[in-house]
C-alpha cells in the first residue's frame, strides 16, 4: 500500500513537459555517450589494473554486464514513468517514500562530492601547465564557468556537454584504433610484446581472484554516472524516445569504450609498470610511441573532468529539484528561474556544496575530504540495489494495471533482476570482508541509515500534522 500512496502524491513531471523540452534528442544521445567516458575511466582504471593485473578485463566485463542490466531496468521504468526524479521517483513509487528520499539524497551527495573531486583533479592539470596560477584559482574559475553554464539554461548545458562528449568519444576511438594497430603490428617500426604483458609479471591473475574482485569494485565506480541520462531525458521534448535510444545503445558503449580501451592498455603496457597507476592511457600511448603522449592525455583527461563537472552539476540540481518537488527538500529548491526550466536555487546549492568540499580539501587535505569520498564510496551500489528492487515490484504492477506503458521491456524478467540483486549483494558482502573497502561500505551504510530514519521521522510528522 505504501507504493500505491506514493504513486498518488508523486508529482507529475510529465512526458516532456519538464523544462519545456529544452534538450534535443542529439543532446541526450551525446550525454549518454559521454556518460560512458567519465573521469573514472581515465583516472580510476589505473587503480583497478594495479589491483587485478590483466584480470581487470574480467572485472570490467562483469561490472559492465551488471551496468547494462541495471540500465535496462532503469530505462524500462523511466520510459513508463518519465520524470526528473528518475530512479528516486521509481523507488518512491515502488517501495515507499523512504526509498525515494534515500536514493535521491545518496545520489545527490555522490554527484556533488564528485564535482569537488573533478574540480581538484582539473586544477592540478591546469597548474602543471601554468604553475604561476594557484590551484584554488583554477577551481574557482572552473566552478564559476560550469555553474554559469547550468544557470544559462538547459539548452546551453546540453550544447556544451554535446561538444565535450564528442571530444571524449573521438579521443577514446582514436586510442582504441591506434592500440589495435600497435597490437596487430600494423604500426611501422613498432614492436609491442603483448603476449609477455599478459603471461609475464605474475600471469593473468597476479593477485588471484581477490584482485579481480577489487578490480570489479573499481569498475563499478567507474561505470557510475550513466544513470544521469534518464534524468536528462526528462528535459527532452520526447523523453520516452530519448530513454529508449540511450538505453538500447548502452551495451556497445560499455563494450567499446570501457572493455576495448582497458584491453588495449593491458596488452600494450605491463600491468605493474608504475606509470599505469598514475595514468594508464598516457602510459599506453608512450609505449606505442606517440610523441608528447603525456600532454595529449592530460588534455583529454582535463576535458573529461570538466565534462563530468558540467554533467554532475546538472544531474545533482535536477535530482535536488525532484526531491524538493516531493517535499523531501526545501520547497524553494524546486522553483524554476525566469526563463523556465532551470532550478536556479538547486543549481546554486549543488555548486556551493561542491565548492565547499573543495575548500575542505584545501584546509584538511588528509582528513575531511577523504572522509567525504569514503562516505559516498558505496552509494552507487545502494542506488543500484534500490533500482533493482523497484523494477521487481513496478514491472509486475505495470503488467497487471498498465501494460501499455511497457514500451521498453527488460528480457529475462524476473530471473535476471534477481540475479543482478544477488550479484550486487555479493559485491557489498565482499566489501564488508575486505579491509580496504570496509570503511567505504560502513560510511555509506551509516548515511543510508540516517536517511531512512529521516524519512521515517518525516512520515510520522506528516501523519501527526
Amino acid at each position: 500500500m505504501a507504493g500505491v500512496r506514493a504513486a498518488v502524491v508523486e508529482p507529475a513531471a510529465g512526458r516532456g513537459v519538464t523544462a519545456g523540452g529544452l534538450l534535443r534528442r542529439r543532446h541526450v544521445a551525446m550525454i549518454a555517450l559521454g556518460g560512458a567516458i567519465g573521469a573514472g575511466l581515465f583516472v580510476g582504471s589505473g587503480v583497478g589494473i594495479a589491483q587485478a593485473g590483466p584480470g581487470i578485463v574480467v572485472g570490467y566485463l562483469v561490472a559492465g554486464l551488471l551496468t547494462v542490466l541495471v540500465m535496462r531496468m532503469l530505462g524500462e521504468m523511466s520510459a513508463a514513468y518519465p520524470g526528473a526524479g528518475s530512479f528516486s521517483s521509481h523507488a518512491r513509487r515502488a517501495l515507499g517514500p523512504w526509498a525515494g528520499l534515500t536514493a535521491g539524497w545518496l545520489y545527490w551527495a555522490l554527484l556533488v562530492v564528485s564535482v569537488a573531486a573533478e574540480a581538484i583533479g582539473a586544477s592540478r592539470i591546469a597548474t602543471g601547465w601554468v604553475p604561476a596560477v594557484p590551484p584554488w584559482v583554477w577551481v574557482a574559475v572552473f566552478m564559476a564557468v560550469f555553474t554559469g553554464s547550468n544557470l544559462a539554461g538547459t539548452r546551453h548545458f546540453g550544447e556544451l556537454e554535446f561538444w565535450f562528449a564528442g571530444l571524449k568519444a573521438a579521443a577514446i576511438c582514436a586510442f582504441v584504433v591506434l592500440g589495435a594497430a600497435a597490437v596487430t603490428g600494423a604500426l611501422p617500426g613498432q614492436s609491442v610484446p603483448t603476449g609477455q604483458n599478459l603471461t609475464g609479471h605474475g600471469g593473468l591473475l597476479p593477485h588471484g581472484w581477490h584482485g579481480v574482485a577489487l578490480g570489479l569494485i573499481a569498475a563499478v565506480f567507474a561505470y557510475g554516472g550513466l544513470e544521469t541520462v534518464t534524468i536528462a531525458a526528462a528535459d527532452c521534448a520526447d523523453p520516452v524516445a530519448a530513454v529508449r535510444g540511450a538505453v538500447r545503445t548502452v551495451l556497445w558503449r560499455v563494450g567499446f569504450f570501457y572493455l576495448g580501451s582497458i584491453t588495449v592498455i593491458v596488452l600494450v603496457v605491463p600491468w605493474n609498470d608504475p606509470a599505469v597507476a598514475v595514468g594508464p592511457y598516457a602510459a599506453a600511448m608512450g609505449r606505442i610511441g606517440v610523441p608528447g603522449a603525456a600532454q595529449v592525455m592530460n588534455a583529454v583527461v582535463l576535458i573529461a573532468l570538466l565534462s563530468a563537472m558540467n554533467a554532475n552539476i546538472y544531474g545533482s540540481s535536477r535530482m535536488l529539484r525532484a526531491l524538493a518537488g516531493r517535499g523531501d527538500a526545501p520547497a524553494r529548491l524546486a522553483v524554476a528561474g525566469a526563463g523556465g526550466g532551470v532550478p536556479v536555487a538547486a543549481v546554486l546549492a549543488s555548486a556551493a556544496f561542491g565548492f565547499a568540499s573543495v575548500v575542505l580539501s584545501l584546509v584538511w587535505p588528509r582528513t575531511v575530504f577523504p572522509f567525504l569520498l569514503n562516505s559516498i564510496g558505496a552509494a552507487i551500489l545502494v542506488v543500484w540495489v534500490l533500482i533493482t528492487l523497484s523494477h521487481l515490484r513496478l514491472r509486475r504492477r505495470l503488467e497487471r494495471e498498465r501494460p501499455e506503458l511497457l514500451v521498453l521491456r527488460t528480457r529475462g524478467f524476473p530471473y535476471l533482476s534477481w540475479a543482478v540483486l544477488a550479484a550486487l549483494v555479493g559485491v557489498l558482502g565482499f566489501m564488508l570482508t575486505d579491509p580496504d573497502s570496509r570503511p567505504q561500505l560502513l560510511c555509506t551504510a551509516a548515511w543510508t541509515l540516517a536517511l531512512v530514519l529521516a524519512a521515517e521521522l518525516k512520515r510520522r510528522r506528516t501523519r501527526l500534522g
